[in-house]
């Protein structure tokens, strides 16, 4: 969800799992928002045991690179997360600059705070930081409006860039977003980028499409691809969630959908829990199979409630009144550092196997992204 062009408006420095470590005894986990609390033995086993792989996780919401805090780095090493997708929605006709400093700086943080992070080529990249200790950073991209022609999305692939979404919330050169009046679908040129990212091995993502765009895409790539940060229109009518048949296309084609947890995206009404986050998995898993389920949860540590209040109030104006924003913008229970293990519990509750809760926190995407990078 985050978007570039706030960060402007707030004058940003851009604008200028790791797993828990291996052991096997309960873990606490801190919020502003809840107590700490103790986790049953069997949920960190089970999160130490599975490649736990979060598709849209940015480090930091709105703020620039920074010197990395003690406080942060633990926070990350505790999360029981081994691999983040990073990345914004940049809209601007100067996107192409704006996302070769955003991968500048973005990739010098991680290089400099090695001892937390490390960057991602291939699956064994990701594979490698869970067996040291770290997580993995996929650098990723929001929009695609930085390819102003067909061969940049082979020049930002050399620079790093894996995954990318054809279009945010609005009208690209490629297609529709999701809150625009109209949608006409992939475009002539949304074509063509799509070829191109089949061609160097970049995930093609639709989680902000619009309907008619979404599906034009699942149809046109030849290769799987992903929403990887979205929930069920189903369950909660908003525009910015998939349908049924978008849902049911994409698996048909061996995509895998992976479920967020912004408030607004989980329920229309009070409460907005945890549980109701698990309600949009069991609905997928019984539309699809366990296979075509994911996690992309769009929020970093501690999500966007923690937030300054004037860069909130900058956040919610950017974007159409159809994105129902309330007060809270975070799912309550979903809103700590250590997220992943509460998620695991209530999945174990739900009485899904452990094999199946693996697949659901990383493995049905290590088999999509292994497909389209390689191992």
């Amino acid at each position: 969800m985050p978007d570039f062009s706030r960060r402007q408006l707030v004058g940003s420095a851009l604008a200028a799992t790791v797993a828990a470590p291996l052991i096997s005894r309960p873990v606490r986990a801190e919020s502003a928002a809840y107590p700490p609390r103790t986790y049953p033995k069997r949920v960190v086993d089970l999160v130490n045991e599975a490649l736990v792989i979060d598709m849209l996780h940015p480090i930091l919401i709105d703020e620039g690179p920074a010197p990395m805090t003690d406080k942060l780095a633990e926070e990350y090493r505790t999360s029981g997360v081994n691999a983040i997708l990073q990345g914004v929605g940049i809209r601007d006709p100067e996107a192409r600059d704006q996302v070769l400093s955003y991968y500048a700086l973005w990739g010098h943080y991680v290089q400099v705070n090695s001892h937390v992070f490390t960057g991602v080529d291939k699956m064994a990249d990701i594979l490698r930081a869970k067996r040291d200790g770290k997580v993995a950073v996929i650098m990723g991209m929001q929009n695609a409006d930085h390819f102003q022609k067909v061969e940049d999305v082979e020049f930002f692939y050399k620079l790093g860039q894996r995954v990318s979404q054809l279009t945010y919330n609005w009208q690209n050169r490629l297609g529709s977003g999701s809150t625009e009046r109209v949608d006409g679908g992939i475009t002539d040129y949304g074509v063509a980028i799509i070829e191109a990212m089949n061609k160097v091995g970049m995930l093609i993502d639709v989680s902000h499409s619009g309907d008619k765009t979404t599906l034009d895409a699942i149809e046109l790539s030849p290769k799987p691809i992903a929403i990887t940060h979205s929930n069920c229109r189903a369950l909660n009518n908003h525009p910015r969630l998939k349908t049924d048949e978008a849902i049911k296309a994409l698996a048909a084609k061996g995509g895998v959908f992976g479920i967020a947890g912004v408030r607004n995206f989980v329920t229309a009404q009070e409460p907005t829990t945890l549980p109701n986050i698990v309600d949009h998995i069991d609905h997928a898993v019984k539309l699809v199979g366990i296979e075509h389920v994911g996690i992309g949860s769009d929020l970093d540590n501690h999500g966007y409630d923690d937030m300054p209040p004037e860069l909130q109030k900058a956040m919610k104006g950017m974007l159409k009144s159809s994105y129902a924003w309330r007060d809270k913008i975070d799912t309550d229970g979903f809103d700590h550092p250590r997220r992943i293990y509460d998620l695991t519990e209530e999945l174990m509750r739900r009485r899904y196997s452990n094999d199946n809760i693996k697949a659901i926190l990383g493995g049905n995407f290590q088999r999509l992204l292994t497909a389209t990078w390689g191992g």
